[in-house]
């Protein structure tokens, strides 16, 4: 079973906006960082964001610094990334993952990360 699902992709231009969701279980969201992540063709998985449970504790990779912002529902159980000036550069396909508390290594160390998204593709024209 897939236990994270990513939806709210597609097209925009750049200079743009777009908002990506993540829906989850109620246990996986309460007990894992929850991060976004993103890879393009030719290129390695990278991190973007991720939040702690307390939803105030969050990590932005510098090249989405200032124009993306990650929050979380914890009524809804859903995570957001809301991406806004948007560049060509940021089109890849996006997915949603979970990093169990105890797990250690850096918060963007993919091998951390238990849980994944099937991914949702974002294209920024230019």
């Amino acid at each position: 079973q897939v236990q994270l699902a990513e939806s709210g992709g597609g097209s925009a231009q750049a200079g743009g906006s777009l908002r990506l969701s993540c829906a989850g279980s109620r246990y996986i969201l309460n007990n894992n960082w929850m991060g976004w992540f993103r890879q393009a063709p030719g290129q390695e998985r990278e991190g973007v964001a991720t939040i702690y449970p307390d939803g105030g504790t969050t990590v932005y990779a510098d090249s989405v610094k200032g124009r993306f912002t990650i929050s979380r529902d914890n009524v809804k159980n859903m995570v957001y990334l809301q991406m806004n000036s948007l560049k060509a550069e940021d089109s890849a396909m996006y997915y949603c993952a979970a990093k169990p508390l105890t797990r250690m290594g850096g918060v963007f160390a993919t091998e951390t990360y238990n849980y994944w998204g099937r991914g949702t593709q974002v294209t920024v024209s230019s």
